[in-house]
């Protein structure tokens, strides 16, 4: 089984991901103790989607996200650079684009609203990706961002870390295919900004009006913003 160094090498990362496609959703469920539903159905919210809006789901691994936004009405596409995350989708089958985040295979303001779930973190370099996801939006249009980020208060965080650093390996080693997949993921949840940072690095990409909104106190964060008018 392959891992992916912190250096996340778009090819590495995509080759870990391939290798645990098949059992993604349920190992996710397991290991966020089924909240990962109550964060999904945040993040479509936060899109504040209209019936037939075009909307760029990045990173969307087996296009659970992806299925979720086009319930809403709006149209959603599922992009991913790892093959076999989007191979491994289930039935209703979205539209679906091989891509990676920070080079999008998308025309200059296609969509209404891109948004990214538990991906930006593995992206090489987050504010090139940011960027792009503004190209690829119109003015006015929406990101929403749903990430792992930093719990408050103190001993929430420290409680939040050592389950990263005991239990969640114990739990992956069970029921994931690729149990080093989640040291990885451990490791890159540690590493990654806090919620103000964050909103920096999106305003510096071009958007504007960036907020956040904390999710079980903070262990996920969503980030909302505008696309600024060139």
């Amino acid at each position: 089984m392959s891992r992916a160094t912190l250096e996340k090498q778009p090819r590495q990362v995509a080759a870990m991901f391939d290798a645990v496609g098949p059992k993604y959703d349920r190992t996710n469920t397991v290991l966020a103790g089924g909240r990962d539903r109550a964060w999904r159905r945040q993040m479509v919210r936060a899109l504040e989607l209209q019936p037939g809006d075009q909307v760029l789901d990045v990173a969307a691994g087996t296009a659970v996200s992806t299925r979720a936004i086009a319930q809403t009405g709006a149209w959603a596409v599922a992009s991913d650079f790892s093959l076999g995350m989007l191979q491994a989708a289930k039935e209703p089958v979205p539209p679906r684009v091989a891509g990676d985040a920070m080079s999008l295979p998308f025309a200059d303001a296609s969509f209404d609203a891109v948004t990214i779930s538990f991906g930006l973190r593995n992206v090489a370099d987050p504010a090139v990706a940011l960027a792009e996801f503004a190209r690829v939006t119109r003015p006015g249009g929406r990101l929403v961002v749903c990430e792992f980020s930093r719990p408050r208060p103190a001993p929430i965080r420290a409680g939040y870390y050592w389950y990263l650093r005991t239990v969640l390996p114990a739990l992956a080693g069970r029921v994931s295919s690729n149990p080093d997949a989640y040291t990885y993921l451990q490791e890159t949840i540690e590493q990654w900004p806090d919620q103000p940072a964050l909103a920096r690095t999106i305003t510096r990409a071009g958007w504007s009006d960036v907020r956040w909104r904390n999710m079980t106190f903070g262990v996920v964060a969503l980030h909302r913003a505008t696309r600024r008018a060139d």
